[in-house]
């Protein structure tokens, strides 16, 4: 029996999340699948009525009696920081040490990219980010704040050990699915001290890969390039920071954050699986926010679990689905939250 967490969060990622729960319930009884879906009461209903983010008992609970988590959204304008939401979702990444931020973008169809010439799989990149270090561990200050002498410093975190490991990700996994190509994305013109650090690695590493193709882009290059030719590219591993923007980017060419999954991993000890859209409470209750990211999520949920072949088809399902028009507005499509997901679903027995 493998136990999957099931963490909606606020806005419209408890409209998501129930979609994606739906569709794993299906392949469960498809494919004969043991599943035992945990539902948690975390976000800013229960912050707003017990002042209570999560404790460490859950935190405890989460990353000893389950085999995955499934979050979807967090952010609620009635908690103006936005506490819970850090305390959760930073919380998990940083305490179960999910170092690898993995964003997947696939252009299932066409006319979802806004590039012009784009051809069907011409857009297949998987991006390996860092997901514990650089600017993000917010190291830095402020001295002489809100005065016209204020200085902030951040700093951009980078070790060994992190760099390593974020990049054998990379090479292991290319490795495993068959990948040709790995490109380390990096600033290391403009930022000596770390660039040499990545490159260092990654050539490291690279050695132990002779059969993979290896090179080396400046972000900023890569950024143009990616909307110039996006299938020159297979796999890349960068940093926090350019992960972040680089991973956006790829989900614009691919159609659009709604259909975009991710996962943060500790390979072979936790997994925490969040489609990239926000809460975006301005649409939240009205039943039109794009599941596909969630439902790709519950894709990469059962292939980890060892079920790739449901993984697959639902995979095939939200390419089915695309093809036959069943998609929500932000896709040009007319149909509700529920409805495309009670469609992918029902592909499933198809």
């Amino acid at each position: 029996m493998h136990r999957i967490a099931i963490i909606p969060g606020d806005g419209i990622g408890l409209e998501v999340t129930r979609e994606a729960v739906r569709v794993l319930e299906r392949a469960s009884t498809v494919f004969d699948l043991p599943l035992e879906l945990v539902h948690w009461d975390l976000g800013a209903d229960r912050f707003l009525r017990d002042g209570v983010t999560i404790t460490d008992e859950e935190f405890s609970a989460l990353a000893e009696d389950h085999d995955a988590i499934l979050l979807g959204a967090l952010g609620d304008p009635r908690v103006p920081d936005n506490q819970h939401a850090r305390d959760i979702l930073v919380g998990l990444r940083f305490r179960l040490d999910l170092y690898v931020n993995y964003r997947p973008a696939v252009l299932y169809d066409p006319r979802l990219s806004p590039l012009r010439d784009v051809k069907p799989g011409g857009i297949h990149l998987d991006i390996f980010r860092e997901n514990t270090e650089g600017v993000y561990v917010n190291l830095g200050g402020r001295f002489k704040p809100d005065t016209l002498d204020e200085i902030a410093v951040q700093e951009d975190v980078n070790t060994w050990k992190g760099v390593e490991r974020i990049i054998r990700a990379a090479f292991e996994f290319a490795h495993a699915r068959g990948r040709d190509r790995v490109t380390l994305v990096d600033k290391a013109n403009a930022m000596p001290a770390a660039g040499h650090l990545w490159r260092r690695a990654f050539a490291e590493v690279g050695k132990e890969f002779p059969g993979i193709q290896q090179d080396a882009m400046y972000v900023d290059a890569m950024a143009m390039d990616l909307v110039r030719r996006p299938e020159r590219y297979e796999v890349l591993v960068t940093g926090n920071l350019f992960g972040d923007i680089l991973s956006d980017l790829a989900a614009e060419l691919t159609g659009g954050l709604g259909m975009a999954p991710s996962a943060n991993l500790h390979p072979g000890r936790h997994a925490l699986y969040e489609p990239v859209h926000g809460s975006a409470p301005d649409i939240a209750g009205q039943n039109k926010a794009n599941p596909m990211g969630a439902i790709a999520c519950a894709a990469l949920v059962l292939s980890q679990l060892g079920a790739p072949e449901a993984g697959r088809a639902v995979d095939r399902a939200i390419r089915d689905a695309l093809a036959s028009g069943v998609t929500t507005p932000d896709l040009g499509g007319d149909r509700t939250t529920e409805a495309v997901g009670s469609w992918v679903a029902d592909a499933l027995d198809r």
